[in-house]
């Protein structure tokens, strides 16, 4: 009987750390077993800077999935993000030696192997390279290059950089907290999974993550990755404005703009007004909440306005690279009231919020069908596409019945064997049935396996 393929994602934000544990049910949706949240600390803005503190974040994010599902997770796939992230558009090609054979997976892993070797700024280090569209001694717009026949092969790359100590520092927190690292990607391309639609990816479309440190984008046309960017600004720089300019703590600030925030302030009048209380017997604050949603206004304004100015520089005003399907709004910030309307109006393009419901089983609950938990929704299918078990049912190890028992000290050799029996176990759900992968995938996987065996290599000797 075929294993079910248990995946996991860790969504290692600013504000929260997710561990996602899911697998595809018999209709090819993805089934949530178990979700473990916990408040992100030791990271801003995407970036480690408290190693400490995210290992315990992590660990207990991980705790909470574990006992929330009965699996116990063995390794993870996780997302990338932060201020460090750039990327780059890159054109290279190969002479094939012979051109009588017909172009193969090898003739494309050299091309890519090739791109890979590109000169960096000192401490950068490529994370994805994506192939675009294909050339074949000057015939261009090809997808599918494999079974060919051509001289040439020439392709546009979408490459990711991204500074190699951050990189190393994430894969440092995995492993400190127990589990392995099974895969990276980048955390637009995860959200961009989880909620964009393949017929949106081939119309064009602009997908931006509102998270709390950084805002992320990912833009597609024709059903390829054309620009990635990250900006360093998230919904935690609108709760710092609203703490200073209401003169409030924190935590108050973060309620006030959750529960009566607003991205558009013309939806208040002026007569409404929520009371805070005093700190320390001090008297209670009165905020007009015209004046709340004039602060969130002001910033949503500065995000948005960095985030067009990235779509332009793709060059969307150009006919061939319109974005037909517009734009989708995911990520926390996204259920900030008004915020569709007021990012149609900046960017005068048709704006959704995306939901990562699509991909997930009917069943699923309401809340992990929640914007914030599209990166997490993501990490999982990513972590399916890697076919790796990556969880296995804690009763299978824990209740395996025993060939004897005696309520006498344990000796030596039923140690040995009831060892076994944890190993066997622990073997069995590796096996994967063989499936057919396109092209995309294998590239995709065989470039992440050996990313991922060289950060592990890296941690391994550093130790």
């Amino acid at each position: 009987m075929e294993k079910d393929n248990i995946a996991v994602g860790l969504d290692i934000g600013t504000t929260k750390i997710v561990a996602m544990i899911g697998k595809k049910n018999e209709y090819g949706k993805l089934e949530i077993l178990g979700v473990g949240k916990s408040k992100s600390l030791g990271v801003a803005r995407g970036v480690v800077n408290n190693i400490t503190q995210t290992i315990q974040s992590i660990q207990q994010a991980i705790q909470e999935a574990e006992n929330n599902s009965g699996y116990k997770i063995k390794d993870v796939v996780v997302g990338i993000a932060g201020q460090h992230i750039r990327s780059i558009q890159h054109t290279d090609y190969i002479s094939r030696n012979n051109p009588e054979e017909v172009i193969g997976e090898n003739d494309i892993q050299l091309l890519i192997d090739q791109v890979n070797k590109l000169a960096m700024l000192p401490g950068e280090e490529i994370i994805h390279v994506l192939p675009q569209e294909f050339k074949i001694d000057g015939q261009a717009e090809i997808k599918e290059p494999i079974g060919m026949y051509g001289g040439r092969l020439e392709s546009s790359f979408h490459v990711v950089v991204g500074q190699a100590s951050s990189i190393r520092n994430v894969g440092r927190c995995i492993q400190s907290s127990g589990i392995e690292l099974s895969g990276l990607t980048l955390e637009p391309l995860a959200s961009a999974d989880a909620v964009l639609s393949q017929e949106e990816k081939e119309a064009g479309v602009a997908l931006i993550d509102i998270g709390g440190g950084t805002t992320d984008l990912a833009i597609f046309k024709d059903g390829i990755i054309r620009h990635t960017a990250v900006i360093p600004f998230g919904g935690n720089v609108i709760t710092d404005d609203i703490k200073e300019g209401c003169s409030i703590i924190e935590k108050q600030a973060e309620l006030l703009k959750v529960k009566f925030g607003s991205a558009w302030p013309g939806e208040n009048r002026d007569n409404e007004i929520v009371s805070i209380p005093g700190l320390r017997g001090r008297e209670p604050k009165e905020i007009s909440l015209k004046n709340l949603s004039k602060i969130i206004n002001a910033r949503v304004i500065e995000i948005i306005d960095q985030v067009f100015t990235e779509i332009k520089a793709y060059g969307h005003e150009d006919t061939k690279k319109k974005l037909i399907a517009g734009i989708v709004l995911t990520g926390g910030g996204a259920q900030l009231k008004h915020i569709k309307q007021l990012v149609e109006y900046i960017t005068g393009m048709d704006t959704r919020i995306g939901y990562p419901n699509e991909h997930l089983a009917g069943n699923s609950d309401e809340e992990i069908s929640s914007p914030l938990y599209a990166t997490a929704v993501g990490l999982v299918m990513n972590s399916i596409e890697n076919s790796t078990q990556s969880a296995i049912a804690i009763n299978a190890v824990k209740e395996k019945p025993k060939p004897y028992q005696r309520p006498v000290a344990v000796h030596q050799h039923e140690v040995s064997e009831v060892y076994m029996e944890r190993e066997e176990v622990e073997e069995l759900p590796r096996m994967n049935t063989v499936k057919e992968e396109s092209t995309e995938t294998k590239i995709r996987k065989s470039f992440f396996d050996r990313y991922v065996d060289k950060i592990k290599d890296f941690l391994d000797n550093a130790e």
